[in-house]
């Protein structure tokens, strides 16, 4: 019993590891490295080409590829469309964990970011939703 819930576990994390990118991957074993306390370094030598090689594919890799966004607030509709902008109000403060006030007063001097070293993932949900409810936004 005991193997076969071990056995779905590694295969959960398994699927999971499918969907993470090079770079992702590369956190992840620095991370279990400091974790553990185990170095992962191969003595042995690599098919693939150099040590100077793989490590200069790595870094054109990490240069390429972003993995943390910012959130920007660019426009929120004028004062003539006040269910609207109480809607992204609410939303900012939801997003921020500020007050209704520093929320209105974030939208003063616009453009601002509402969030900041998120996931992609997380940066198009908030993107998604404050436009759904006017307001316009991009994410670096």
């Amino acid at each position: 019993m005991y193997d076969l819930f071990l056995g779905r576990i590694f295969k959960e994390i398994i699927e999971k590891l499918k969907n993470i990118t090079l770079l992702e991957a590369v956190e992840l074993v620095k991370d279990i490295e400091d974790t553990f306390g185990v170095d992962t370094n191969i003595s042995a030598p690599i098919s693939m080409g150099t040590n100077s090689e793989v490590l200069t594919s790595s870094q054109e890799v990490s240069k390429k590829e972003q993995t943390e966004f910012t959130v920007i607030l660019e426009q929120v509709p004028g004062e003539d469309q006040k269910s609207k902008r109480l809607s992204i109000f609410r939303l900012i403060r939801e997003i921020t964990a500020l007050g209704l006030k520093d929320a209105k007063e974030l939208t003063t001097k616009l453009p601002q970011p509402l969030k900041e070293a998120i996931s992609k993932e997380q940066a198009n949900d908030i993107k998604n939703q404050l436009e759904e409810a006017g307001a316009k936004v991009k994410i670096q």
